[in-house]
């Protein structure tokens, strides 16, 4: 389970209206019927309208600074092996998005009125998806660019031709113009042939970006007010402060968000409600220490029992982190191997969300 928590921007600044990413989030109901359409819920309410979305959170800002965020982003992000175990059902993801928000609540170190915050304290309001696409960051348009560049190349040259060399038929034209047909067809085969040849395909044809990626991509966005329901109190979980105390107008007052411990939550959310076996590898902790401790996290890999192990450098082979390089029955190897994988790391990290 991939979870990100983000303040939307708008070309380096914070967008004083909800309405452009509620726009966003509404494009894959385009074209498609009533029945088909997924609409924005909360834990009070199913099918909520767009419109409702953007009063209810641009009118939640009070005192709110210019600079400051109106509103944040949520991500959940199951993974294909996730989804699988749920049979990527909308009612169980839905019902689970509600059971996260529960733990986002918790994970604030702050009161109101001398209580903790609780749900009815929150404004939000979420929205499945159920597609994908490629972008720039991910490793197979990574791998595919540089043939992405030459075949740009090629076409540029192409280009270059008159229109009549262009639509010319073998034998109708003069010498020089065969010539010119002759290296036309010789950079058509030439792009055909990069396109055989990039190593990242689909349907064979080569992944570019903007492609629908194939497999269950379920996942949800989740718009959060930064104003309690009441308009009242700001509640941040971009605090840099996970659990601190400060005096304020000679009042002591709790302030922070504890973002691990909200990880930790979601992770063990999914895993009760669906009695799912979590490996190792798919754990929060361990994404964590393959960022920042790679070499400690392989050996942790490596001292996994048979089967967990096994299933463990799956996934990783599956999220793209190149392990193949790494023996797994001498220590020593294998830590002087890590040093070849380093650079793969931070890509596998990336393709966790939805890698396996």
């Amino acid at each position: 389970m991939y979870v990100t928590i983000s303040a939307q921007k708008l070309e380096g600044s914070y967008p004083q209206s909800v309405s452009g990413y509620v726009a966003y989030l509404e494009k894959e109901n385009e074209g498609v019927s009533k029945e088909e359409m997924e609409h924005f819920f909360n834990q009070y309410g199913e099918a909520i309208n767009r419109e409702e979305v953007i009063k209810e959170i641009d009118s939640n800002t009070a005192k709110l600074k210019k600079t400051e965020p109106k509103f944040y982003s949520i991500t959940i992000n199951p993974s294909q092996r996730e989804l699988r175990a749920i049979n990527n059902s909308v009612t169980d993801l839905k019902r689970y998005t509600k059971a996260v928000m529960e733990a986002y609540v918790t994970s604030f170190h702050r009161e109101i009125n001398g209580r903790n915050v609780t749900i009815a304290d929150i404004k939000y309001y979420a929205k499945l998806e159920h597609k994908r696409y490629f972008k720039g960051s991910d490793t197979e348009i990574i791998e595919n660019q540089k043939y992405a560049s030459e075949i740009l190349k090629l076409k540029q040259e192409l280009r270059k031709f008159p229109m009549e060399i262009q639509s010319a038929q073998k034998g109708t034209q003069p010498t020089a113009k065969k010539a010119k047909l002759v290296k036309q067809r010789e950079l058509h085969k030439r792009i055909e042939q990069l396109e055989r040849e990039a190593p990242h395909q689909l349907h064979g044809k080569r992944i570019v970006q903007g492609m629908e990626k194939p497999g269950n991509q379920s996942h949800i966005h989740i718009i959060v007010s930064r104003k309690d329901a009441t308009n009242s109190v700001s509640l941040s979980p971009g605090s840099t402060y996970k659990a601190s105390k400060v005096t304020i107008n000679g009042k002591e007052v709790k302030r922070g968000f504890d973002r691990n411990q909200f990880y930790k939550d979601a992770e063990k959310v999914f895993d009760r409600m669906f009695a799912y076996n979590r490996n190792y590898v798919e754990s929060y902790k361990a994404r964590k220490l393959l960022k920042h401790k790679p070499t400690k996290f392989f050996l942790k890999v490596l001292q996994l029992p048979s089967n967990e192990k096994a299933l463990a450098l799956k996934l990783l082979k599956e999220q793209q982190v190149p392990v193949t390089t790494i023996p797994t029955n001498k220590v020593q190897l294998a830590i002087k191997a890590l040093k070849q994988v380093k650079k793969g790391i931070d890509v596998g990290i990336r393709s966790s969300s939805i890698g396996y």
